[in-house]
């Protein structure tokens, strides 16, 4: 037998394994890694986060990144050098993390990789017709396969895609396994560049659960920040608190077409970015209004399509949420969501214990576990299916 095949056999028959996650987000803050380790599979699941840690992109790698992001016009040639160069990068992260922790490659047994979205396009946003779903991740699994000496699963949200699905958001399948507790209804809401969540059914059916994009969630604000203040995110939402909000221009930003159409539904950049700000102050008038003002109303715009989302869908009296992702941290839209949900129990994923900030890197990984040894998961509507593909390191 091959020896690749013969590794991978043996590495799925494994009782114990621990895979590295790795997740890259839109906000291109850094690559987040965690160690975690796993037996069983599907819903018999069991894990730990062995470690984690967050390395920072430099600023020349984010500007890179950013000139061909969400970009229709994108240099095709600058795409192909990064698709390698990420993925050797990410590879080059990930051995300086174990480095750091003391291991060696040798002990891990597969890493599983998100890669680098560079442009989402569901056909409910590119309206082309005859063109199915499409998404793209750079950031070639080969070269970090071959970086590190490290089986590597990447190019999950394809599968998704080729089975009926939009490629999004992956979150629903670690969600259900790792936030599903009977007896209590639960809302897993990720708040990273893009705001997501997972309904989960306190009466465990599975017909019940939903998992949707809802909006933007930090993309807009942080863009702003970068536009009027050179910085890259509203840090303890000072820039908003000192601000008021623009009830013409907020209003204006939520009667854009993607609120009106029926979850479970995604989104990305490629619509809720600047030019989607500029066209809604165009039309309501408030192109004078101050920076502080600008980012004051982007903020409530994420929390606002939050909140109203999960009180048009589900029941906020006997509902817990469970926040996660950058924006668990952004003091003004949890503030926003407490007031316009009062009677939910909100708290983070750290009540679960999932430290929040490592929870999209801990579905990759849990992710790549299933590749190895799961069977496909019917959940809701998503498609039947195990995701991701494999490179070896030979």
């Amino acid at each position: 037998m091959n020896q690749n095949l013969q590794k991978l056999f043996s590495v799925a028959q494994k009782n114990e394994k621990l895979g590295i996650g790795l997740m890259s987000g839109t906000s291109l803050d850094g690559l987040d890694i965690a160690l975690c380790r796993f037996t069983g599979n599907g819903l018999k699941t069991q894990f730990s986060l062995v470690k984690f840690i967050t390395i920072p992109y430099r600023e020349d790698f984010k500007k890179d990144v950013q000139s061909i992001f969400a970009r229709r016009d994108a240099d095709l040639e600058k795409v192909c050098l990064l698709n390698a160069l990420i993925g050797s990068f990410h590879g080059e992260l990930v051995l300086q993390a174990l480095k750091e922790w003391d291991i060696q490659p040798a002990e891990v047994d597969f890493i599983a990789s998100h890669g680098q979205t560079i442009y989402h396009a569901p056909k409910r946003l590119h309206q082309k017709p005859g063109y199915p779903n499409a998404t793209l991740q750079i950031g070639d699994g080969d070269h970090l396969a071959i970086k590190t000496g490290i089986l590597t699963i990447s190019d999950f949200r394809q599968k998704h895609i080729a089975a009926g699905g939009e490629g999004a958001p992956l979150a629903l399948y670690g969600d259900v396994l790792l936030g599903s507790k009977v007896g209590e209804n639960r809302i897993l809401l990720n708040i990273g560049g893009i705001a997501n969540l997972t309904f989960l059914s306190a009466d465990g059916d599975a017909d019940k659960i939903l998992c949707t994009d809802i909006g933007p969630g930090n993309t807009m604000i942080d863009a702003a920040c970068r536009r009027y203040f050179n910085l890259p995110y509203d840090e303890d939402s000072k820039i908003a608190f000192s601000g008021k909000v623009n009830d013409a221009l907020l209003n204006t930003l939520l009667a854009g077409l993607f609120f009106k159409e029926q979850a479970p539904k995604t989104t990305g950049p490629e619509l809720f970015n600047l030019s989607y700000l500029d066209e809604a102050q165009r039309q309501s008038g408030t192109e004078g209004l101050s920076a502080e003002d600008i980012i004051c109303t982007l903020s409530a715009f994420t929390a606002k399509s939050i909140s109203d989302f999960i009180l048009q869908h589900f029941k906020a009296d006997d509902i817990r949420i469970f926040t996660s992702g950058g924006g668990a941290r952004n003091i003004y839209i949890i503030n926003y969501l407490k007031k316009a949900l009062p009677n939910a129990d909100i708290k983070d994923t750290g009540a679960l214990g999932i430290d929040p900030d490592a929870k999209e890197a801990i579905l990759f990984a849990l992710l790549g576990n299933e590749s190895l040894c799961g069977e496909p998961l019917k959940i809701g509507t998503n498609p039947e299916v195990l995701m991701g593909k494999f490179s070896f390191a030979v």
